[in-house]
């Protein structure tokens, strides 16, 4: 969870952590964690894989295109590609992150360290994970997986974007730390770059996300959160 929609014509920065119990990330510009601290790797499977629909939809084959909005430590696209593999559809998958914040190679390496389940996708992508950058970092893992991460705003990189996207993982940080990643104006961004019958879901449940998300045009629906929280949100765009 992290990035910004706001100022978009500023070069990538990098963001000020403290790490909490040896391995957890903690934004002091947002103040905020990274992840559930339940368990970030199960989250990402309750709330972005299961609420698009995922691995299931993946059985029909052919290109499928994430979109995610926050890539912080890259726990979800490493359990995504865990899972891609697992499913053996025998398609193509590109997972394209916008995010502000990029972190270095050693703090990625930290963070998903904590995760041996992920140990093959953590190496693989610290292995390949560039010491700068000029706003576009773009990783080929071979097997039909790409990964693509947009450096700055988000709101700037999506209205730049040529992507159609099948399914998005919205996870900024929350809400109420940072609003700019839920505006309305980044919600309708997410709706039109999104491929018909595609879908979000997101593990925030605020009332003017909700309600953001609603205005654009997607079908919304709250299902229960993951690890005692009450909701989460997921859509699809009909």
């Amino acid at each position: 969870m992290t990035g910004s929609a706001a100022e978009p014509n500023q070069p990538p920065a990098h963001q000020c952590l403290d790490w909490h119990e040896g391995d957890m990330p903690y934004s002091r510009e947002f103040g905020d964690h990274f992840y559930c601290r339940t368990d970030g790797r199960l989250e990402c499977g309750h709330v972005f894989l299961a609420g698009n629909g995922l691995p299931e939809r993946w059985a029909a084959g052919g290109a499928f295109t994430v979109g995610e909005l926050g890539f912080g430590t890259g726990l979800n696209f490493c359990e995504t590609w865990r899972q891609w593999k697992a499913a053996a559809t025998g398609g193509t998958l590109h997972f394209v992150s916008f995010e502000r914040f990029p972190m270095q190679v050693e703090e990625i390496s930290r963070a998903l360290a904590h995760w041996p389940e992920i140990n093959v996708e953590r190496l693989a992508l610290t292995d390949r994970w560039p010491a700068t950058n000029d706003g576009r970092i773009e990783i080929d893992f071979g097997g039909g997986v790409r990964l693509t991460v947009v450096c700055g705003a988000a709101l700037d990189g999506l209205g730049k974007a040529t992507e159609r996207f099948d399914a998005w993982f919205l996870d900024g940080f929350a809400p109420s730390r940072n609003p700019d990643m839920w505006s309305e104006e980044l919600m309708r961004l997410v709706f039109d770059r999104t491929a018909p019958g595609g879908s979000f879901a997101t593990y925030a449940a605020a009332g003017f996300v909700r309600r953001n998300l609603q205005a654009t045009g997607f079908a919304v629906e709250k299902r229960k959160g993951f690890a005692g929280k009450r909701e989460m949100l997921r859509g699809d765009k009909r």
